[in-house]
């Protein structure tokens, strides 16, 4: 589990709520002038999530006002990158910074730098619903640091090119926090480090200026994205899958080789975890087998049955079934009277 910290106002006595919050704002991003109209009674929840240096902070609040302004600057900077990806539920959020401003809404991402000023505004009688990240700047080499600081203050989709890879990955730091140990620390930085830059170079073109091993690695991360995304998809191939992104399968096989698996491999298994986690599911339970296997990419129920049974050491129904008992059997057992003790109870 990745160390992590909480704050709920609704900790707080209503009268201090909102000082908490700011003083907790102003020391997870930098010092900034904050204001709500709700300020009398305001109601935010964070979590604070630490990789190393970085942090991370998934946070609902209610609509609210974040202005860092020069003066502030020039009296201290932490030096940090902050990125927000919007989430569900969130209303849109003004952002007014390196001289551009926008609106950002549901599943869109934005860069700021704590060096500049910046104004960020929850609209009134909206939530805001988002994931923050602070980056030390001294993470990125001076190369990425140009192509960041071009992106700054700009609305960028969470839905294409590294969005759609940074995006999730996030999602997932803050969602499954207990399936990370702390010796995971170093690779999900790396990994979260080489993202945003390849998010950067990618949306400016910049990408023939990032290290030979950086541009590897994201170029990996994309390929696994896409069939991530596409495994239902029965005509994916490796074949397709280097198309799709304008290289050749022998440059697909020297990704996926320097990762420890081949792209077919990859394509399969995750074809067959996505089946076996629908066989598993109850909601899917009267599903037939064949159609959960066209759901993944299969064209063939023996080429399924014969590659889940290969994986899985059992036939996808017999598996299914297996799943089925010892979910009845947890369920009868929530339901069965707590035993008593041996002898009987002291009387009163």
């Amino acid at each position: 589990m990745l160390p992590e910290t909480v704050l709920r106002t609704d900790d707080v006595a209503p009268d201090i709520r909102f000082d908490v919050w700011r003083e907790a704002m102003a020391a997870t991003m930098s010092p900034m002038h904050i204001s709500s109209p709700h300020s009398s009674d305001f109601w935010g929840h964070t979590r604070l999530l630490t990789l190393d240096d970085v942090l991370l902070w998934p946070v609902a609040m209610q609509a609210s006002r974040y202005r860092r302004t020069a003066e502030l600057v020039r009296k201290g900077d932490p030096e940090l990158y902050h990125i927000t990806l919007v989430l569900p539920g969130s209303g849109r959020l003004k952002v007014d910074h390196s001289g551009r401003r926008h609106l950002s809404t549901v599943n869109d991402l934005y860069i700021l730098n704590s060096s500049q000023p910046c104004d960020v505004e929850v609209e009134e009688n909206e939530l805001a619903v988002a994931i923050g990240v602070e980056i030390p700047r001294n993470n990125f080499p001076p190369t990425a640091e140009r192509a960041i600081g071009r992106m700054l203050g700009h609305r960028i989709s969470g839905q294409d090119g590294f969005g759609a890879v940074l995006s999730p990955f996030l999602s997932h730091l803050v969602s499954r926090n207990s399936a990370h140990r702390p010796s995971d620390i170093p690779r999900l930085k790396r990994i979260l480090l080489d993202l945003v830059t390849g998010l950067a170079a990618r949306e400016l073109d910049a990408e023939p200026s990032l290290c030979t091993e950086t541009r590897r690695r994201n170029t990996f991360l994309l390929m696994r994205s896409y069939i991530q995304r596409n495994y239902h998809d029965p005509g994916l191939t490796p074949r397709t899958v280097a198309a799709a992104h304008f290289i050749s399968p022998r440059q697909l096989h020297r990704l996926f080789e320097a990762e420890g698996i081949t792209a077919a491999a990859y394509i399969r298994g995750r074809r067959l975890a996505e089946a076996r986690r629908r066989l598993a599911d109850p909601a899917q339970y009267t599903t037939s087998v064949q159609t959960i296997a066209q759901r993944c990419g299969y064209t063939s129920a023996a080429h399924f049955s014969r590659s889940f049974s290969a994986a899985y050491g059992m036939a996808p129904r017999e598996y299914r079934e297996l799943e089925h008992r010892q979910q009845l059997d947890t369920e009868l057992r929530s339901l069965a009277p707590p035993a008593t003790a041996g002898r009987d109870p002291i009387p009163a």
